[in-house]
């Protein structure tokens, strides 16, 4: 088992945070410096996770700990298809590569977690602020936003706590419904061995609603691409956010996709989550707290997984109220020798009574060596509840394939179009026709013949 000594990044990391601290953190408040240093104890004391913790006892990094990597990129010089923006050479390409067709839209580009505003809208809506959190950590009255920090973060949320540096920070007044969609580029790029630490932190306001579609792409070449990502969302009262994340990511690329959302009263929170063949290492870790009494939560997952690659998806809600309704459908396709991980936990408090929480976990396993870990959770401590779990594992049905290949359907396309068929009950559920279009199209554009 390796030993956080011998892990390159933890021996920088702890050697290096002292004079990092104070490049980082000057003009920040005292309680943000103090997040800083207790998240960087945490660090120091837990390390990076092991198959020997509990919750990555599926998923083994240890291969990719072993490099070493820059905790930031250096400038390179412009070529013809790049813009340099304050030091940074960004490609236009992968802003193109990262938009979705016919989508009416809002537009903001992010690279490597900095806000590029010469690419995508400067000019938003009304009711929508939208800052760089190297701005907004530094503003006394924004910085309260960043120092809040859950005594359970361990491992890379930790980490994200004591380094970060830059992101996304949008406010959605009380009362605004924006005309269109937000869309979020995120394209990470580098020449060597990286790592990036964005931090985002969405507020909506009272009555308010907001549309958000993410879509992450990347280019690293021979090297390779570390993206430890910590994402805050708070509703507000009677507030509504639909949330759609597109993850294609290219090889290279390692993410760990920290997501954390507070709900209050009455507030309705959608995601909708896609992972498509690419990235080295998916970990989606997404935590919905349902705060106050009568909110509701629908998380809709989608992975569909190829080569070598390891896709982990790990989700709690997290009842604390009561009259509250959870819905949780997560789909795979595991295709090659892929390796997926689902690990989906309900927590039912004690005053959560009248809780309705339902979570489903479905898994179609068609390469010979792909595999699949499935692990739903129930953890109930009220007693006037409705919640149930499931979770099957299967292939494709001899029937279905028989009753297409009877009517003049080759194989191949016959498992493509079931491939299809078992996505559709999340892709289903998009309300955007655009989004819904692309994704089909992702998925299609994944189900070349020999993997069928």
């Amino acid at each position: 088992m390796t030993s956080q000594q011998d892990i390159p990044l933890y021996e920088e990391v702890v050697n290096h945070w002292d004079q990092w601290a104070e490049f980082i953190s000057r003009s920040e408040t005292s309680d943000l410096r103090k997040t800083r240093r207790q998240a960087f104890e945490k660090f120091r004391e837990s390390g990076f996770p092991s198959i020997r913790n509990e919750d990555w006892k599926y998923t083994n990094i240890t291969r990719w700990l072993r490099e070493s990597y820059a905790m930031q990129g250096l400038p390179e010089e412009p070529s013809g298809n790049t813009l340099s923006v304050a030091g940074m050479s960004v490609s236009r390409g992968m802003w193109k590569k990262g938009k979705i067709p016919d989508l009416d839209c809002y537009t903001l580009f992010l690279h490597n977690g900095v806000w590029v505003r010469e690419l995508g809208d400067e000019d938003l809506p009304p009711g929508i602020e939208v800052l760089k959190v190297s701005q907004a950590r530094k503003d006394p009255a924004l910085s309260a936003w960043f120092e809040r920090a859950d005594e359970k973060d361990r491992y890379f949320t930790a980490l994200n706590t004591a380094l970060f540096s830059d992101g996304l920070f949008i406010r959605v007044k009380a009362g605004t419904v924006p005309d269109k969609p937000l869309h979020i580029i995120h394209d990470f790029t580098s020449g060597r061995n990286l790592m990036v630490q964005p931090r985002h932190v969405w507020v909506v306001g009272e009555n308010a609603e907001l549309s958000v579609i993410e879509t992450v792409v990347s280019d690293s070449g021979d090297a390779g691409i570390w993206i430890n990502s910590l994402t805050e969302i708070n509703l507000n009262r009677d507030a509504r956010l639909d949330h759609v994340l597109i993850q294609t990511a290219s090889a290279g690329a390692r993410v760990v996709n920290h997501t954390t959302v507070r709900q209050k009263k009455q507030s309705l929170y959608n995601s909708y989550t896609f992972t498509l063949p690419g990235a080295d290492l998916v970990r989606n870790d997404l935590q919905a707290r349902l705060e106050e009494d009568h909110t509701e939560t629908h998380l809709y997952g989608l992975y569909l997984t190829a080569g070598s690659q390891l896709v982990d998806n790990h989700t709690l809600v997290d009842h604390q109220k009561p009259s509250c309704f959870s819905n949780e459908l997560y789909k795979g396709v595991l295709l090659e020798q892929s390796t997926g991980v689902f690990n989906g936990k309900v927590y039912v408090h004690r005053d959560a009574q009248k809780t309705n929480a339902f979570q489903q976990n479905n898994n179609l396993v068609i390469g010979r060596k792909a595999t699949i870990d499935s692990k739903p959770e129930l953890e109930i401590f009220a007693d006037d509840v409705k919640c149930s779990h499931g979770s099957t594992v299967g292939q494709f049905s001899e029937d279905a394939l028989f009753y297409l290949r009877a009517r003049g359907i080759g194989e191949a396309t016959a498992k493509a179009l079931l491939i299809t068929a078992f996505a559709f009950d999340v892709t289903e559920k998009l309300k955007i026709g655009a989004v819904a279009a692309y994704i089909n199209q992702l998925i299609s554009h994944h189900i070349p013949v020999d993997h069928a």
